[in-house]
């Protein structure tokens, strides 16, 4: 209890220090306010990026999918494409085998992008993205119809031709009615509109396009119009949510597809199946680059933020030096005189990183469309540790000094 209670009073002596000089005091924090309102953006500013692109790659991808094709989704220098470039197209008729064999499954849908076409009604005419795309395809990713319906599953296998636009198509060739039973040309050629996308805005990635940009038609549509002389879709194949459940369908994809190719053991695939772990694995790794970045960068104003403080606090000491020899006289521990100290400095660096944190909640409140900002709990864990850290670090040399002096020496020393 004794202890207790003369940390407490320490803790009261570094308290009425910082009061007693506040000028100095607010001078003192104002570079640990600069490292810390540096590193808690940095990191609020990538934790926000990461939530927003895992979101778009989720919304483009969907989520627990797997993409089977000919090209692997590498993210790195030495592509080897030439290794990949004579493998076979996916086929259709791979699709439908896949699609009706497959028993761990939750759906399975044939796609087919990233095709400029032009799209006209009347005078009115605009560029957008052209995806062909199986019945299954609203329940592989996010296609949110805002006006009219999706395609039915007859439309989707008999190359009816109609199509799903964007909201940005719907507004330039449509402006103010709904665009449902309209006529409009892609390419030339006639569709009716059945659907109108739900308006998302511009997203970061823009994978195959924006949704808003997009028209998708009946891939079996597609594939005889746009590109039947050499298609080249994807499978796309939706798993159970668990982890296990996506690792036993990646297998029993690979044994079908290999059999179904005539692949002989010791053969290499002709296909690649494509998780989005490895997408986000290298996000990840640009996300870790920029925080470090980020960190180092906020360090020098945190280095020097800390020096400010120790520089301070070794003031402080010459100021105190009669009043801690009185103290030492009277019995106090050497403990007590260096928590006094080192309390105050922890105190200085604290209050720098409250401020400069306070600074980052005030920039999440300014409106943001492109890239929202949130501020964790973590990281203002985070700011407020490395200012504690900070602190410790800049005040227990001198608080050190002040412990170890002789009570005689420091009585005489005003």
């Amino acid at each position: 209890m004794i202890f207790l209670r003369q940390v407490f009073e320490s803790l009261v002596f570094a308290y009425q220090a910082l009061r007693s000089n506040l000028l100095r005091t607010t001078l003192s924090l104002l570079g640990v306010s600069v490292g810390i309102f540096a590193i808690v953006a940095v990191f609020t500013a990538v934790d926000s990026l990461k939530g927003k692109i895992r979101n778009e790659i989720d919304s483009f991808a969907g989520s627990g999918v797997m993409y089977v094709g000919k090209w692997p989704w590498v993210m790195a220098n030495n592509y080897p494409w030439w290794k990949y470039l004579n493998r076979p197209e996916m086929k259709y008729t791979e699709y439908r085998y896949l699609k009706e064999n497959l028993k761990t499954a939750q759906a399975v849908a044939v796609i087919d992008g990233g095709r400029n076409a032009s799209i006209s009604r009347g005078s009115n005419s605009i560029d957008a993205n052209l995806t062909g795309a199986s019945y299954e395809y609203n329940q592989i990713t996010s296609t949110p119809i805002a006006d009219g319906r999706y395609f039915l599953p007859i439309e989707s296998d008999n190359g009816i031709y109609v199509c799903i636009i964007g909201a940005k198509v719907a507004e330039a060739l449509i402006d103010g009615k709904s665009a449902v039973g309209e006529i409009i040309k892609i390419n030339g050629i006639k569709f009716s509109v059945i659907g109108v996308i739900e308006k998302k805005g511009n997203d970061m990635l823009s994978f195959g396009g924006t949704p808003d940009e997009k028209v998708i038609i009946p891939y079996t549509t597609f594939s005889a119009i746009f590109q039947k002389d050499k298609p080249a879709p994807d499978i796309a194949i939706k798993a159970f949510d668990s982890d296990i459940g996506q690792v036993e369908l990646e297998g029993e994809v690979t044994g079908m597809m290999r059999s179904l190719r005539s692949i002989k053991p010791k053969q290499e695939d002709s296909f690649t199946v494509n998780r989005l772990d490895g997408l986000n694995q290298f996000f990840d790794g640009i996300f870790a680059a920029l925080n470090i970045a980020g960190a180092l960068i906020a360090g020098f104003s945190l280095l020097v933020g800390g020096f400010g403080i120790a520089n301070i606090m070794f003031v402080s000491v010459k100021e105190r030096t009669n009043i801690i020899g009185i103290q030492k006289s009277l019995g106090a521990k050497n403990y007590f005189i260096l928590f006094q100290f080192l309390f105050e400095a922890v105190f200085l660096s604290l209050i720098g990183g409250l401020v400069g944190i306070g600074l980052v909640v005030g920039i999440t409140y300014i409106p943001q469309d492109a890239l929202p900002l949130t501020l964790t709990a973590g990281n203002i864990f985070t700011g407020l540790l490395i200012s504690s850290f900070i602190g410790i670090l800049s005040g227990i040399i001198p608080a050190w000094v002040a412990a170890k002096m002789d009570p005689v020496i420091a009585i005489r020393s005003k």
